[in-house]
């Protein structure tokens, strides 16, 4: 299975990922506004927010494997704490919030190296038992793993971090 790369996918790319052996391609033409550089998560509030990794000025037809991340803005900064503001009070937040906050202190050059480094921890953190004794949500959860509630839908396509850190 041939995939295109992607920040803090979701459960469905996540799972092809590790259903099959994956190839990610590294040779197509980037495509702007897409989850390669772009992630929806939900926040405290249970309102969709989309989280972006800023790129270099990208030319017409440029490869995905030549795209360069921005750090004229403060991006890492902000990804981390409005992912701490929206899941520091899910059920596993605090066990999996060490693997992945050194992406955000870390300044990469290629979008492809980060989001494969990411993508690899996130594997390993799904196929990490989760710890005994910590308390479950008593929100219901869909098929999918993501909480709802009638007051905060379903939504597609959200992150599998929120996956991760309450199921």
């Amino acid at each position: 299975m041939i995939l295109p790369t992607a920040y803090l996918p979701p459960r469905s790319y996540m799972e092809a990922l590790m259903s099959e052996p994956a190839t990610i391609e590294a040779m197509e033409t980037f495509e702007k506004q897409t989850f390669r550089n772009r992630c929806l998560i939900h926040d405290a509030k249970g309102e969709i927010v989309r989280l972006t990794v800023p790129v270099g000025k990208v030319e017409h037809k440029q490869l995905t494997r030549d795209i360069q991340i921005s750090y004229q803005t403060r991006w890492q900064h902000q990804h981390w704490i409005t992912l701490v503001s929206a899941y520091q009070h899910t059920p596993y937040f605090m066990y999996f919030a060490d693997y992945l906050k050194p992406f955000y202190e870390k300044e990469y050059k290629w979008l492809l190296d980060l989001n494969d480094e990411m993508n690899a921890t996130l594997v390993a953190l799904l196929k990490k038992e989760r710890p005994q004794g910590l308390i479950t949500s008593s929100r219901s959860a869909d098929w999918s793993g993501q909480i709802w509630t009638d007051k905060h839908p379903w939504q597609t396509e959200l992150s599998v971090l929120d996956t991760l850190f309450n199921e």
